[in-house]
Parts: C-alpha cells; sequence; structure tokens
C-alpha cells in the first residue's frame, strides 16, 4: 500500500502540470492556432488519432495543419513554452512579444469586422478583398496582421482628405465601408511608381518655343495682300463661345459636334493585390517608355570642350532656370573667359542675356543676345543641335527687333547647314515675306513643294503668294488643301481671309464656309466682322448714329464745312490729279479709285496739308481722328464703273465716317453685311469697316468723299497711346 501510496503524484503537482498545460494551450492560440471559438471545446478524445498520433486540427479557412514529427506515444515531447524558450534564446523573443503580445489583438479585430456586419460571404465579394494579403480568398488571422500594422501607424489627416464620420445610428451607417479602406485606396495610388529626377545636366529651352514678345507694328495700312505677322491670342474655353449667336450656321455647326468624352468616375472600391501588382508594373514600363522618349528627344549640345566642364555648365543653366539671371550671367561668363571655346558656356550666357532683354524690356540686351548667339554658332566644334537652336533663337530674336534682313541671312546660313530640312526652308520662305519679298519667297516655296509636294504649311503661304499677284483662280487650292492639312503654322485667320476672298471673286458661295470655319478657329468675330488686329469687348455692329458714337461734334463740324472741304478737294483735283493715288490694296474688281491722304496712323502725310489748308485746320481741332494710330483722314474719287470686292477692314478699333461731296444719282452706293445705302451731298454715314462690305459707282460722273476714321468710342485713353499703328 506505501509503495503504491508513492507512485501516485502529489495533488499540487497533478495541479501545477494543469496550469502548464492550460498556459501552453492559450499561447498556442495566441500564435495562430485553434482556439475554441473556431472549433469548439478541445477534448481529449477527439484530439488523437486511434494509433497515438495527434489528429490534424481543421482552421475556419479550409486548411489542415499536421501535427509535426515532435509527437510519440501518447503526447507532444515538447511543449510550446519550451519553444518560446529556445526562440528567446535565438534572440527574436523581445521582437515576437512585443508583437503578439502587446499590439495584436485579433479578436478585435473581428470583432470589428462583424461590427461591421462584414461577414466572409462579404469578403469574398469585395468588400474586405483589399486586404487578404495571402491570397488563400478570405481574411483571417493573416490577413489582420497587416491591417493593424497599417492602422497602430499614426497618420495625420489634412481637412480634404478627412471622410465625414456616419452618425451612430443614423441613416446609412450600416453601409459604411470597412476602416481603414481609403488609406488603402490611397497607398494604392501612391504606389504608382515616378521616373525618377534626373538632375544630372539640364536641357536648354527650346528655341523654337515663343518667349514673351512684345507687339510688333504691322507695317499694313488699311490692306488684306500683305503677310503681316501677329501673335493671336490663345483661345479659353471661356472665349470660344463669345460670338455663336453670330449665325444660324455656327450653332448648327456647334450642334453637330459630338460631345466631349468625360473621364470615367473613380470608384473608392480597391483592387486585390494581383491587380495592383499589375497596375505597377505597367505604370513602371510606361515610365520607362516616356524616360526613353524624352531621352531620344534630347539635343546633344555638348562636344568635348563642354563634357570637361559639365558641372559648371550645370550649375549656371541651374541659377538660370530659377531666375537668379544676374548670378546666372556672371557664372556663365566666367566659363566663356576660361572656355572661350565652349560653344555651350557662350549659348548659355545669349540665353541668360535673352531673358534678361525680355525681363528688364531692353533692345540694346537683345542685341547683345543675337551677338553671342552668333558667335556660339561661329565656334569650332560646335554640335549640329546647338548649331540649329542658336541660329534659329537668333534669326527669331531678330525678326522680333525688326531686323529682318539680317533674320533672312541667319536663316540662309540654317538652310545651308541643314539643306533637307523642309521646316528650316518654310521659316525662310516667311523672312521673305516679311521683308516684302514675294518673287523670292515664291522660289523658295516652290522648291519646297518640289520635294514635299503635300507640305501644308508651303502650301498655304504659295496659295497666299499667287492671290496677291491677283491670281485667284489658282491661289484656291493651294489655299484650301493648306488649310485642309491641319500642319502647325496653318490654323491661321489670314488664310482663312484670303481663301474666302478669293472664292468670293470667282462667285463660289463655299466662301462662308470657310468664313464659318475660321470664326469657329476663333480668328474671326463672326462672319460678317473679319478683321485680325481687334481688341476684345467692343461693341459691334455695321452701322452708326453720330449719337451712339460721341463724335457729335465732330460730325457736325463736317456737315456744316461741307461745301468748304468739298472745294478745296477740287482745286487740287484740277491743279494735280497727280495728288489722288490709285488704290494699291487689290480691292477693285474694275474701274478707278483714287486716294489723297492727309494723316495715317496718326500722323501727317508729308506737305498734303499745303493743297487743303482750310480743311486740315478744321480736323486739327478732333484729335479722336487725326490722332487715330489705326486709320487714316482721306478724299476718295471713284470714277464711273467701278465695283470693289467684298472685304473687310483690318481692325475694329476705329469707325468709319463718310462724309459725301459730289454724289452724281442714281448709281452710288455701299453696302455694310446686308444693308446697302447711298451717299447724300453734305450728309456723313458713319459703319464699322471691320464688318464686310462693298462699293458699287454705276453713275455718269464721279463720286467724291471725304473719310474720316476715329478710334472706337469704347477704346480708353491708355488704349489709345498704347496701340499699335495700322
Amino acid at each position: 500500500m506505501q509503495r503504491c501510496a508513492s507512485s501516485q503524484p502529489p495533488v499540487e503537482e497533478i495541479h501545477a502540470e494543469e496550469e502548464e498545460e492550460e498556459e501552453d494551450r492559450e499561447v498556442f492560440q495566441e500564435m495562430g492556432g485553434v482556439n475554441e471559438e473556431q472549433v469548439g471545446p478541445v477534448e481529449e478524445a477527439s484530439a488523437w488519432e486511434p494509433d497515438g498520433r495527434p489528429a490534424p486540427v481543421e482552421h475556419k479557412n479550409g486548411k489542415r495543419a499536421e501535427a509535426g514529427p515532435g509527437a510519440a506515444d501518447g503526447g507532444p515531447r515538447f511543449s510550446m513554452f519550451t519553444w518560446l524558450v529556445v526562440v528567446a534564446l535565438l534572440g527574436v523573443w523581445s521582437s515576437v512579444a512585443v508583437f503578439y503580445f502587446d499590439i495584436v489583438d485579433y479578436d478585435r479585430v473581428l470583432a470589428r469586422a462583424q461590427e461591421f456586419r462584414m461577414n466572409f460571404s462579404e469578403v469574398l465579394q469585395g468588400k474586405l478583398a483589399a486586404y487578404d494579403t495571402d491570397g488563400d480568398g478570405d481574411f483571417d488571422v493573416e490577413d489582420a496582421k497587416v491591417l493593424l500594422e497599417k492602422t497602430s501607424k499614426p497618420e495625420v489627416e489634412t481637412p480634404t482628405q478627412r471622410a465625414p464620420e456616419p452618425e451612430e445610428d443614423g441613416p446609412g451607417a450600416e453601409e459604411t465601408s470597412a476602416p481603414g479602406s481609403q488609406d488603402v485606396e490611397s497607398e494604392i495610388q501612391a504606389a504608382v511608381p515616378l521616373p525618377p529626377l534626373d538632375d544630372s545636366h539640364f536641357v536648354p529651352d527650346d528655341p523654337t518655343e515663343p518667349g514673351q514678345r512684345y507687339e510688333e507694328e504691322p507695317g499694313s495700312i488699311d490692306t488684306t495682300g500683305v503677310l503681316v505677322e501677329e501673335n493671336q491670342p490663345e483661345e479659353t474655353e471661356g472665349e470660344s463661345g463669345r460670338y455663336q449667336t453670330s449665325s444660324k450656321l455656327s450653332q448648327e455647326a456647334e450642334a453637330e459636334k459630338p460631345p466631349k468624352a468625360e473621364p470615367e468616375p473613380q470608384t473608392g472600391s480597391t483592387r486585390p493585390t494581383e491587380s495592383r501588382q499589375a497596375a505597377d508594373g505597367a505604370a513602371e514600363k510606361a515610365a520607362e517608355e516616356q524616360k526613353d522618349k524624352a531621352k531620344k528627344k534630347k539635343p546633344k549640345l555638348l562636344n568635348k570642350i563642354d563634357k570637361s566642364i559639365k558641372s559648371e555648365i550645370d550649375a549656371a543653366e541651374r541659377l538660370r532656370k530659377k531666375g537668379n539671371l544676374d548670378l546666372a550671367l556672371k557664372a556663365f561668363d566666367s566659363l566663356v573667359q576660361q572656355h572661350p571655346l565652349s560653344p555651350r558656356a557662350r549659348y548659355g550666357k545669349a540665353q541668360v542675356q535673352d531673358d534678361l532683354a525680355d525681363k528688364l524690356r531692353s533692345n540694346d540686351l537683345l542685341q547683345s543676345a543675337i551677338n553671342t548667339y552668333g558667335e556660339a554658332a561661329e565656334l569650332p566644334d560646335v554640335t549640329s543641335d546647338l548649331l540649329r537652336a542658336a541660329l534659329k533663337r537668333r534669326a527669331e530674336r531678330q525678326q522680333f527687333l525688326g531686323r529682318m534682313r539680317g533674320s533672312l541671312a541667319t536663316l540662309q546660313k540654317l538652310v545651308n547647314a541643314f539643306p533637307d530640312d523642309v521646316g528650316l526652308r518654310n521659316d525662310l520662305g516667311v523672312a521673305h515675306l516679311l521683308l516684302g519679298d514675294n518673287k523670292g519667297a515664291k522660289k523658295v516655296y516652290e522648291e519646297v513643294l518640289a520635294v514635299a509636294p503635300s507640305n501644308g504649311f508651303a502650301k498655304v503661304h504659295y496659295g497666299f503668294i499667287l492671290k496677291a499677284e491677283n491670281k485667284i483662280a489658282e491661289s484656291i487650292p493651294y489655299l484650301r488643301e493648306g488649310l485642309e492639312s491641319g500642319e502647325p503654322g496653318t490654323d491661321d485667320g489670314r488664310f482663312y481671309f484670303h481663301l474666302g476672298d478669293a472664292l468670293q471673286r470667282v462667285g463660289d458661295d463655299s466662301a462662308y464656309q470657310w468664313y464659318e470655319r475660321g470664326h469657329q478657329r476663333g480668328h474671326f468675330a463672326s462672319v460678317w466682322q473679319r478683321s485680325l488686329y481687334n481688341v476684345e469687348g467692343l461693341k459691334a455692329q455695321p452701322w452708326w448714329t453720330p449719337q451712339e458714337t460721341g463724335y457729335v461734334d465732330l460730325v457736325r463740324m463736317l456737315e456744316r464745312n461741307w461745301k468748304t472741304i468739298r472745294d478745296e478737294a477740287l482745286a487740287v483735283m484740277d491743279r494735280s490729279r497727280g495728288r489722288f493715288l490709285p488704290e494699291e490694296e487689290n480691292l477693285r474688281e474694275k474701274g478707278e479709285w483714287g486716294q489723297y491722304t492727309l494723316w495715317q496712323q496718326g500722323k501727317r502725310v508729308g506737305n498734303a496739308c499745303q493743297g487743303v489748308p482750310k480743311t486740315c485746320a478744321l480736323m486739327e481741332r478732333f484729335p479722336e481722328a487725326t490722332g487715330c494710330k489705326r486709320g487714316q483722314i482721306k478724299f476718295s474719287v471713284m470714277q464711273p464703273g467701278t465695283h470693289v470686292w467684298p472685304h473687310t477692314g483690318p481692325t475694329n478699333c476705329r469707325l468709319r465716317m463718310h462724309l459725301g461731296l459730289v454724289i452724281p444719282a442714281p448709281g452710288c452706293r455701299i453696302r455694310c453685311t446686308d444693308q446697302t445705302r447711298e451717299w447724300e451731298e453734305g450728309k456723313v454715314l458713319i459703319f464699322d469697316d471691320s464688318f464686310e462690305h462693298e462699293v458699287w459707282q454705276d453713275a455718269d460722273s464721279y463720286r467724291l468723299i471725304f473719310i474720316v476714321d476715329v478710334w472706337h468710342p469704347e477704346l480708353s485713353q491708355y488704349q489709345r497711346q498704347t496701340l499699335s499703328p495700322i
């Protein structure tokens, strides 16, 4: 009995072993093992197979955890607690303990999912699919670890990022998405790789991009037959519909436009991990392609000397890019002095001088930049890309300063250096046109069309030259095909203007369709009002009364003194008909039309007033007329049988007064838009000549009128002083 009693363990030892097993079970459960909520109470009878091996445990995700080789003869050889001690000896215990005991609470995570009514079927439908990090198809303990790692990190919310919190027990509270979903979505978007910043070298400004330009003074005088370069303002979304009510045709054309495709709205749902990785890969590939494409386009501006001082050039260029122009100029100037044969250093100096000229509005600095561009192009071993950039920019700035012949010479050098570049030849043709050398320009464009017969830029300019030569029918196909090409440089109001004018002169009604296209493209205020040098917002109507203009005193003076004005004009005509010069703007279909000009572009013309001193003395009292830089004061005599083509004036900044002096009846009439009127002796007609108008002289004797242009009454005094002359 005593032996038997000694073989039994003490009661205290039994309780200690039970407590140790209970602790081991809890640790195992916290490590990711089974718990009673998942598979029910663990029973001794069901935990082992009949042959003594531990039975596999069924997890909630459907996977089975097989017992390892550490089991033999009815129980595990080592407890879980022993394994934890081993881990601690390996130096991992501290991190594992913190992670599994202090931070992670998987029951809280699962309770949160239950709180938002997210059962496992909803998980599989996608509401928590983004958190399925292990790819097993559900949201389980392993996935919860990832979620808690993200949510445990403090985040700073901005007012625009923070989503409104739903009210408790309020409407829609049950439909709230899973917590943290917005954070995950932002991480998905941020995961798209950005192209790396390459700060190792800089690329200079594209010499083809127009810099800050001042308004160039057009060289035309009330003409539609001279090509004048003037920058057109960019059409904004708000401006594109300014004149949509001008005609029924424009409204119908607007209605026929296909609706703009709206971007698809982004949803708040997140994508699975596989989709995210695919998107990241596609984004990386696109970024690489874009980077490769940029490298291909990057001009080669450095020769051997430049490469040896590349870091210094980059530092100076960085100053220029940041707008520190004074320091940049000193840096490039120092490089030029130390390395006088460096084309890139000299080109950089020219760019800084160019930028400073724009900033300070200095013609002297701009001329210095022009000279430095030329010096860079003349250096030995200059790269072809830098040679092109320097000479092209030099030609542009020469044109800006009005150095047209110098620009022509520079462009000729470019063409000689790059004979196969059609674009440079086109620029050379424009330089000839700006000089008034239509013959030289025509030769250039004939050469271009010989090697590039479909070049739209060459076509519109060649068509323009033909029309200026009064080869109306021949000009039409070139102008039309050039505009239809849509090539850069062809979408210009002047080409729509001249194509429509040519079509009108051959009796083709499709002219107004092209005028409508020009209006839709923003070149014309309306189909009727087709002036090209305009101030936006001015009142626009074809016919005006003296009261509407505000120039009642001027009109009254003209009508009271019309006989004095007439007699002086007739005296000049009798003494010397040579004072009346033929109209040279190619506006006549037939007949004779002479003009005797007193003021032009706001200035007296020579000694013209000596022939009509009383008339000039009367006009001197009205600066709105004598100071109108976009108009003229002149006599106009038209012989019988004369017809003036439909045409428009160049600007909306003026109104035109006609005082009848000698008006034979009947047969003298003028049409402006769709209204036709006749002159009367001693009476003033006022119209806006930026609208289409046409004149017939079918009487038996000459018609004589006095033309007085005045500023548009809505122009401010500052605008009248600063607008360029026309």
